[in-house]
């Protein structure tokens, strides 16, 4: 008897579960059959995340860097996979790199892009970062598991929850990252990734009143018709690119708050 081979479903990843699109929808994509997001898997997901957040946020940086330390020993398991839904091993290890760089931030965030502030007064006058909320990330086209990595870790580390529309056109990496992504120690919803067309994703998460910041990043031209939505609840903007790596990138999705405390109190 022949046996035939078992073909590989790519879902969704919301909430630390693969659900199907609650559409039922696919479109083909690198030969496969993937899963179309529509806006309600995007609300469910922003859902998702918005539960993720106190936990995710309220660890410590230190215990945050373990936990994506954790991301890129899973990620290193799974590089044979990995390898073969991207441009090949060097993305593969570019990508675990760039998350273990980011992991060994996590604890220096607060010494670097805070400070002290002298005053005239009685008062310590301190600034602190603190995590903007939730990220959604339009992820670069290409290269399809770094530039996915390159722009929510930068968002990750610093305590924020992501959703992350993954690329159009190559969008099994990120499907494979996800698997990672389960098998870690992240929280389930601190990540949640959506695959299927990002024109029909990007506008409902730049509107939605739930979404604190969006990564324009990969927008691919229609970066101005997100942002007035975005205004509309006075989100963060950001763009960059695949290539960036800088603390500088995760101060992009941080608040700076300045407390004022009396001196002897």
């Amino acid at each position: 008897m022949t046996r035939l081979p078992v073909r590989k479903t790519y879902k969704l990843y919301i909430g630390g579960a693969f659900p199907r699109s609650e559409s039922g929808r696919t479109y083909e994509s690198e030969g496969q059959n993937v899963a179309r997001a529509s806006r309600k898997d995007a609300r469910d997901a922003v859902r998702a995340a918005r539960a993720a957040f106190p936990g995710w946020s309220g660890l410590t940086a230190y215990n945050r860097g373990q936990v994506l330390y954790r991301l890129a020993e899973m990620m290193e398991a799974r590089a044979s996979d990995l390898e073969r839904v991207c441009s090949g091993r060097k993305e593969v290890e570019a990508a675990i790199d760039r998350v273990i760089w980011y992991a060994g931030w996590a604890d220096k965030l607060a010494q670097v892009l805070g400070s002290s502030n002298p005053v005239a007064g009685p008062y310590f006058d301190f600034t602190v970062p603190e995590p903007t909320g939730v990220v959604a990330v339009l992820a670069p086209s290409e290269p399809a598991l770094d530039g996915l990595v390159s722009r929510v870790l930068p968002a990750l580390v610093g305590g924020n929850v992501v959703v992350a529309v993954a690329s159009e056109t190559y969008p099994l990496a990120a499907v494979e990252l996800a698997e990672a992504l389960a098998t870690s120690d992240l929280p389930g919803g601190a990540v949640n990734i959506l695959t299927g067309f990002r024109d029909e994703l990007a506008p409902w998460l730049a509107g939605h009143m739930d979404v604190n910041a969006i990564d324009v990043t990969g927008a691919d031209g229609t970066t101005a018709e997100l942002e007035r939505l975005a205004a509309v609840n006075v989100k963060r903007v950001v763009r960059s690119s695949a290539e960036a790596q800088s603390p500088w990138e995760i101060e992009s999705f941080l608040e700076l708050k300045t407390v004022w405390h009396p001196i002897g109190l």
